[in-house]
This record gives C-alpha cells, sequence and structure tokens, in this order.
C-alpha cells in the first residue's frame, strides 16, 4: 500500500516530490497525485493518531478502496489458534490463506497486510502474541539474585532463602518459592513444585548454566546433569540450557526476577518469618497478586493469558511425580557387594571388580553397569554397616553354605538312608546349640564327599549296632580302619563255606584231622 500518511508529513515539512519518491519508494508520479487529490479534498498534516495509510486512501482514492473490498480479510482468530500448533508460523497460514482464496476465485492481501491484520487483532484482544513463543512451549528457570531471610528462634540470626523463579514464555505465568540451599535436591524439588503448580509440562525447559543443572557447558553438546536429565526423562520434556551469558535466551525468566524482586521480594523487607513453611506461605499470597496484576499495553492478566492462551498447550502430568535420586559411583568388592550410604548391598558375583552407577531414591537403591540394571535393593534404614544379600548373587559354593542348616541336613540324611538319617538326628539331638550340631553333620556330610554315601550309611549302620547315640569321631573311626567292610568279608565267607557243603550231611574231612586231601 502507499504510504500516504508519510506523503503528506513530507510534503508538509516542504520535502520536494523527488526527496519524497525516494524516501517513501514510490514514483513522482504517485506522490504527484496524492498531493493533488489532498488539496482538492483540503486534508492536510496532522492527523489522528488512528488515522491509517487505508483510511486516507478511501478518502483520497475511493475507487482504488472499493476495489479492496473484493479483497478477503484473514480470519484472524483462526491464525490465532493455528500459531499456537508447532511448527506452525505466519508464512505457512498466509500460503494456505492464498491458496483458500485462489479456490474461491477471492483476492489476497499480501504477505505485510496479512501480517499487520493479525499483529493488531493479537494487540487489541489477546494477552499474547503467537509469534513470539508458542504456548506450552518453554518454561524459563532461574534463582533470583536476591535473597530473603529467615530469623532464628534462639540466637535472632539471619538464615538466607534462596529464590527459585520460573515463568512460561509465552504467557508470562510466574511460580516462586524459597528454599534454604540451591543444591541439587531443591532445584529438583522446586521444578517438581512447579510444574505442578502449572498443572501441565512445557516441551522445553531453558535453565541457566549453573552446576546443578549443567555439569559441563558447550555451544552444541553440554552435559546435564544425570538427576536433573532423569527427571526430565520423567516428565517427558527436554532440557536446552541457555548460552553463557545470553540472558536473551531466557528472557522471561530474567524479567520476572526484575519483577519479583521488587513486587514479592522488597515487598515483605519488612516482616519476619521464623519457619520455612511460614515465609513460603507468604510468597504464595503475593505470587497470586503478582499474576493477577493487569498488563500494562494490553488485555489481561498472567493469569487470564495462561488459562485461555496456554494451559491447554501443556502436556499432561505423569501419574506420579519424580521421586528425588541421588546418582554414585562404586566399585563391586571381592565379597559381591558394594557401598552406599554406608550400607552394603549385594550384585551379581559376575561384576566383582567392575566400576558400576548406584541410583539412591528413598526407597530404593538400583545398581547399574553400562545402563543395564543388575540389582534392585529397598534401602536400608538405621544403623550403619548393615547390608542386604541376595542367594541368586552369590557363587555356587557359597550358596550351599548360606543354605546349610537343620532342614538342608535332613534331607541330605534322608537321600542317603536310614542309618545315616538315625545318626544324623542323634547328633542334632546331642548338642544344645545347633550352630555346632550342624558343625560335626557337616564333617559326616564332607566324609560321604571323600569316601561315599554307600560306606558312611554302612558305617552309621554298624556304629549304631554299638550304641544309639554314635558321634563323628566314631563314623570317622570305623570308615580309617575300614569296619564298615567287614560285613562284606564275612557274608562272602559264608557263602564260599555254603558251597563247599556236600549232599551227605555233616562230613568230618582230611583237613578236620590235620591231613592232606590227595584227590586225584
Amino acid at each position: 500500500m502507499v504510504k500516504y500518511r508519510e506523503i503528506l508529513r513530507l510534503h508538509s515539512q516542504g520535502v520536494s516530490q523527488r526527496g519524497i519518491a525516494s524516501s517513501c519508494a514510490n514514483s513522482r508520479n504517485t506522490i504527484r497525485e496524492v498531493i493533488k487529490r489532498a488539496q482538492t479534498l483540503n486534508i492536510s498534516w496532522p492527523f489522528e493518531e488512528d488515522m491509517t495509510d487505508s483510511d486516507l486512501q478511501e478518502l483520497l482514492f475511493p475507487e482504488k478502496h472499493e476495489a479492496s473490498n473484493f479483497r478477503r480479510k484473514p480470519d484472524c482468530e483462526h491464525i490465532h489458534k493455528e500459531l499456537a500448533k508447532p511448527g506452525v508460523n505466519l508464512a505457512l497460514l498466509w500460503d494456505e490463506y492464498c491458496l483458500s482464496c485462489r479456490a474461491s476465485y477471492e483476492i489476497p492481501y499480501s504477505y505485510r497486510q496479512f501480517c499487520r491484520f493479525y499483529h493488531d487483532y493479537a494487540r487489541k484482544t489477546k494477552a499474547t502474541m503467537r509469534i513470539k513463543r508458542k504456548p506450552g512451549e518453554q518454561l524459563e528457570v532461574d534463582w533470583a539474585g536476591q535473597t530473603m531471610s529467615l530469623t532464628d528462634n534462639l540466637t535472632g540470626e539471619d538464615i538466607p532463602v534462596y529464590i527459585f523463579v520460573s515463568a512460561l514464555s509465552c504467557s508470562q505465568y510466574a511460580y516462586v518459592e524459597g528454599f534454604l540451599s540451591m543444591d541439587t535436591e531443591n532445584w529438583i524439588t522446586a521444578h517438581i513444585h512447579a510444574l505442578q503448580f502449572f498443572g501441565g509440562v512445557p516441551r522445553i525447559i531453558v535453565p541457566d548454566n549453573l552446576k546443578t543443572g549443567v555439569i559441563k557447558t558447550s555451544r552444541s553438546e553440554p552435559i546435564i546433569n544425570p538427576t536433573y536429565q532423569e527427571m526430565a526423562e520423567h516428565y517427558q520434556t527436554t532440557i536446552i540450557p541457555a548460552r553463557v551469558r545470553h540472558p536473551k535466551d531466557k528472557p522471561s525468566a530474567e524479567g520476572a526476577v526484575g519483577d519479583i524482586s521488587t513486587w514479592i521480594i522488597a515487598s515483605l523487607r519488612n516482616q519476619k518469618f521464623f519457619s520455612l513453611a511460614e515465609l513460603n506461605e507468604a510468597i504464595k499470597e503475593k505470587l497470586q497478586e503478582f499474576n493477577t496484576k493487569p498488563f500494562q499495553k494490553k488485555k489481561g492478566n498472567r493469569l487470564t493469558a495462561f488459562t485461555e492462551e496456554e494451559k491447554f498447550a501443556l502436556m499432561p502430568l505423569p501419574v506420579s511425580p519424580y521421586e528425588m535420586a541421588t546418582w554414585l559411583k562404586a566399585t563391586v568388592q571381592y565379597d559381591y557387594h558394594i557401598t552406599a550410604d554406608n550400607m552394603s548391598y549385594s550384585v551379581p558375583y559376575d561384576y566383582i571388580q567392575r566400576r558400576v552407577d548406584v541410583r539412591v531414591t528413598r526407597t530404593i537403591v538400583e545398581v547399574f553397569y553400562k545402563n543395564f540394571r543388575i540389582a534392585s535393593h529397598k534401602k536400608l534404614t538405621g544403623k550403619p554397616g548393615q547390608s542386604i544379600t541376595i542367594p541368586d548373587h552369590m557363587p555356587k559354593e557359597h550358596k550351599q553354605f548360606l543354605e546349610f542348616n537343620k532342614d538342608y541336613v535332613l534331607d541330605w540324611a534322608s537321600s542317603a538312608g536310614e542309618s545315616t538319617l538315625a545318626t544324623v538326628k542323634s547328633i542334632l539331638a546331642s548338642y544344645k546349640v545347633e550352630k555346632q550340631a550342624l558343625k560335626s553333620c557337616l564333617g559326616l556330610i564332607k566324609l560321604s564327599d571323600r569316601h561315599s554315601i554307600e560306606r558312611v550309611e554302612k558305617a552309621c549302620e554298624r556304629a549304631l549296632s554299638y550304641t544309639p547315640r554314635p558321634t563323628l569321631k566314631s563314623i570317622q573311626t570305623i570308615l580309617k580302619t575300614g569296619q564298615d567292610k567287614l560285613s562284606e568279608l564275612k557274608e562272602a565267607k559264608d557263602s564260599k563255606k555254603e558251597k563247599q557243603t556236600n549232599d551227605y550231611g555233616f562230613t568230618r574231612g582230611a583237613e578236620y584231622y590235620g591231613g592232606k586231601n590227595n584227590d586225584k
């Protein structure tokens, strides 16, 4: 469109038509025609502030204005809704608008006029302009530079309180909370409370390059704190730290910090607080006032902008909030245990001397090797030095020793034989302390490994023929002297004698009389 306002303004200042044409990028014929029409209609500079080039065109060239009525005005409400979707911009919407106009044989407006229509609409009727930030896209977080303080009940000393500030980029809706330190636990807790306050999750979280959030800064591949990254994965969002010394990467948080320093921190400067809960309650009241304070240059406030323009675009919260976890490094010792918070937890013995990652939460301890979980335990509490050992983590030999008890010994004795079972029961009953009896039974089991279960059964049978309460020592003596084999030798001798008997009954032979049997 011709810049009618600028042409008439420059003409009123005595600028030549050639100079006006050069400044406004219009031909001298156009400049001459505009000035002539204005003089004819007695229209001169200055104009009212709300007088636009379109209004001047309607006054100076009504025939052109009537032609412009054949153009289809864009649907700004539709544009505003579509801009809330990811990846949609004004250029794409203008292209779709042009295709729609041509399909209905209507004349579209140029891209510049198309954007001007939307800018005027959004500035007058909406609290946010979608071309700056997408709703639900970005949350900016930071610690405020100024601190607040608590008063100690006993000493009266001031205890510093650090203020966490977060603001959604589109609606500027803010959340503020005080903490006694700026460590990782409080940093993560602040994020959890902020997301619960907003009732949803943005697609991107933009923190500063503080150590609790970013371990190593980098323009292309920053290293995020593992706990912070795990929290982001739990809420299915992404952490993109701001560039170093580039506060414009998070202008909403930076601006909110300045406003909050005045409207919350400074406004509470004359009050004394004796507990963190009391201070945060006062901050909550001031935050409500801050979010409902009307905008100066546009309609509405932060709360209405959030509820009407951004809340619908946030991703839903997960079923359960993120549980704070601490990551540690540990080496699996030769006893296949790792140490976390002065407690010992077992891992499979195959990982002895391996370097593993340990994730510790309020209730669970998990062990990872190369991002693969190899063990999980319920967290121990109470006196330091306790340990948990899962039998499946132990070598076979250690597991057998762990399972060695009264039931194990009786099951083994039952499989060996009746005499062995009777002997084991006798040994168990002969000791007042079960551990001492089990030690003797273990010796009996080792005898079966050295000789055989059959010989031990025979030895127990022979020992029971002497006494109803045999001991391990007596079984050892029988096996050592081979007395368990005497019964076998006697049976062999008896069978040999039976073969030597004849059909004539009892007959004394030559052997009886000391002679020799000279059978030929």
